[in-house]
């Protein structure tokens, strides 16, 4: 076997893998790996490790490039310029944007190029907005709480009329009684006084 067919394996090998997690994942995100330096690349491999359900990877343009071939992902081929380390997410399709959101603030040289998430491919600023949504589990608790607050106050207010008894309702208003005679006579001379 010579050194080129040995070197078309292990492309093969590269690209297979690279199709196997694409074909798994929910959402891809392609990030700018230029000025990482390996402990910082290693710092993010291990954070997507410890988030789970995230993989990350630096691959070659040409590699990324075979793979999405004829996929969803083709779109990606526009943004393959310079280093690129890719995330795949297989559990939450924002999953992936948000931790490498997060990541920005401490590493300044990392940079979105592009993703594609439910099929769509999204640029750089796109990614961003992307990643600023809150995971689909933290949304579904913020919508139960907003349903919980209003029942539960409703219930606190029953339940302390409940315990008060028969007293706390108001008394029904008494019919206004007619005004004396005297009073009506009154008050017409002075309205024909005032007349005059």
């Amino acid at each position: 076997m010579t050194n080129l067919e040995k070197n078309r394996e292990a492309k093969q090998v590269v690209i297979t893998e690279l199709k196997e997690k694409l074909d798994r994942a929910k959402s891809v995100v392609l990030i700018d790996a230029c000025g990482l330096t390996v402990a910082q690349d290693t710092n993010l491999r291990n954070t997507f490790r410890k988030r789970g359900g995230i993989d990350y990877k630096v691959y070659k343009n040409s590699m990324i490039n075979f793979a999405v071939a004829d996929t969803q992902y083709e779109g990606l081929k526009d943004y393959l310029s310079g280093p690129t380390a890719v995330a795949f997410s297989y559990e939450d399709a924002t999953a992936a944007a948000s931790e490498v959101s997060k990541l920005l603030k401490g590493m300044p040289v990392l940079e979105f190029k592009a993703s594609v998430i439910d099929g769509v491919v999204y640029d750089a600023a796109g990614t961003k907005i992307i990643a600023d949504i809150p995971s689909r589990e933290v949304l579904i608790s913020r919508l139960l709480g907003s349903f919980k607050s209003p029942m539960s106050s409703f219930a606190r207010v029953v339940n302390e009329i409940a315990k008060k008894g028969p007293e706390v309702a108001a008394p029904a208003p008494a019919q206004e009684e007619a005004p004396a005679p005297a009073v009506e006579e009154a008050a017409e001379a002075a309205a024909d006084a005032a007349a005059e």
